[in-house]
This record gives structure tokens, sequence and C-alpha cells, in this order.
């Protein structure tokens, strides 16, 4: 199961320890990622999506886009007259957002950084960073540029994860011999640091001069056919980097221990669902 200790298990855009970096883990999974059966990324966007309120004629930025799960409503909600840009690290990711949001004139998708986004200050009046700012290597530096980014008055919203899930925890503390240091990073994890909790998160957003700040929590599902399902999602994101952390020869040992545990916690009726809660934190640019 999905980048993550809670962020780094199930990934969106981060720093991933791996010998080619983020961008490469991101281009690997690019053509499986949140395309094998199980809504996950669009749920949790959509949940941000609707906190943003969007209005038709705004100027909206995605950091951190993926294949499009927060762009496309994003779009959407902007309309003809207003102007969605997305921007992610993985070029293959790029190229995939691109074409699956051919259908809208008003979306530019191109590759970005997130830690310091190549576009004017002051020219948006959403952003929006779904499951990104726990794998920036100095959050409150990343979020007080994403804030530079508004216009007077313009909203920012991010996603990260709150509690998860003990069965889901369970499944990924499988990984944890394999994982090198900044894996365990508390960032990541969401176990300790500024995602530990809601009051830490909105600390980051006050820091960043922004106003109004409040936090949204949801819970979001994944439901899996067998425990072959579960694998399989894992490998088609993010967590892909947390596979390629362990050695070729033990990976069969492992997927078998994951199979094994996710036997033991199908429900009577063979449903294999797991939660993860999740955080929304929005505040506002001064006007």
């Amino acid at each position: 199961m999905g980048r993550r200790a809670a962020g780094a298990r199930r990934c969106h855009r981060g720093g991933m320890a791996h010998p080619d970096g983020p961008a490469g883990v991101f281009d690997r999974v690019a053509d499986t990622y949140d395309a094998v059966g199980v809504p996950w990324f669009g749920p949790i966007a959509a949940g941000l999506v609707d906190e943003l309120a969007v209005r038709p004629g705004e100027r909206v930025l995605d950091i951190g886009c993926g294949r499009g799960a927060a762009l496309r409503p994003l779009a959407l909600a902007t309309g003809a007259a207003g102007r969605a840009v997305g921007i992610d690290l993985a070029p293959r990711m790029v190229e995939l957002a691109a074409r699956d949001l051919a259908d809208l004139p008003q979306v530019d998708v191109r590759v970005g950084d997130a830690r310091a986004p190549d576009v004017p200050y002051a020219s948006f009046d959403v952003v929006c960073a779904s499951l990104v700012l726990f794998f920036m290597p100095d959050p409150a530096d990343a979020l007080a540029r994403w804030a530079a980014l508004l216009a007077p008055g313009g909203r920012l919203g991010v996603s990260t994860f709150g509690p998860q899930d003990e069965r889901w925890r369970r499944v990924d503390d499988l990984f944890l011999p394999y994982l090198p240091p900044a894996m365990l990073d508390a960032r990541t994890s969401g176990r300790g640091g500024p995602f530990a909790s809601d009051e830490g998160v909105e600390h980051l957003f006050a820091g960043a001069g922004l106003d109004d700040v409040r936090t949204v929590g949801r819970t979001v599902e994944a439901v899996f056919r067998d425990a072959d399902h579960l694998v399989e999602f894992s490998w088609s994101h993010g967590q892909r980097a947390m596979w390629e952390a362990v050695p070729p020869g033990e990976r069969d040992d492992l997927r078998a221990r994951i199979v094994d545990l996710a036997a033991s916690i199908t429900t009577a009726s063979g449903r294999l669902a797991l939660g993860q809660q999740v955080r929304y934190t929005l505040g506002a640019s001064p006007r």
C-alpha cells in the first residue's frame, strides 16, 4: 500500500531516497499511477478541491500534479475563462497528464520543482498541493514559497495524512528493516514533527504568513480485490521506491509476508479495505 510511513508509504510527489531521485521513481510508476483499479489519489484530491471552492475564471496552480487527480477538477471549476497550471518533477508523469487533460484547453502541464516553482509571484488565485508538502526537505520554506505565488486574498490548500489505520501500518511496517534513514524521517512518516498533528501543519501555514488557517478531515478507504491487488497497488505509485530499497533476492519473501498479513485482515466476507485519515489544511493570503 502507498508516495509511505503514512507519507512515505502512500506517496504522491516527494523526495524518495533512490539513486536517480524522485523524478526517476515517478517516471517508472507514471503508467500505472492511480490506474490499477484502486481509487485513491482521486478521492483524496477531490476533498481538497472541494475545500478550495474554485470559482469560474480563477487562476489555479497544482503543485505535484501527478496524472491530474486534482488538476482536472480544478480546471473544470475554473472553466474555459480560467487557467489551470500543473507542475510535476517527473517528465513521464507530465507527458501523461498533458495527454489525459488535452480536452481542457485551459490546462498547462509542465515539468517543475515543487521546492521552488518557476512561476511568477502573486499570479494565482488558488495554489493546491495534494500529498506533497511532507516530502519537501524544508516544508516551512516550501510553504512560504507557495504562499508567495498567491495574489492578495488567494487561497492555498494542502492534503497530508492524519492517523493511519493500524492494519495498514502493520503492512507498511514490513518494509521498515529495508529502508534507508531518509525514508524513516518524521516528516514523511507523520509520526512526529509538524505532520503529526493538525496544529503542527497549521503552525507551518501561519509561519508562511497565511490567514484564516483551518483544518478539515476526511477518511478515505482503499478497497482491494485481494492480497495480490494490494501488492500491485503498492508498486503503482511512490511506494515503489520502498520496494526498490529491498534487495531483489528478498522481494519474493517480503511479498509473501504481505500477502499472508493481508489475508489475516481480510473479512470473512472477503473484503479487504484499509482506511486512512486525510487532513486538509487551508489558508489565505492577506489582502
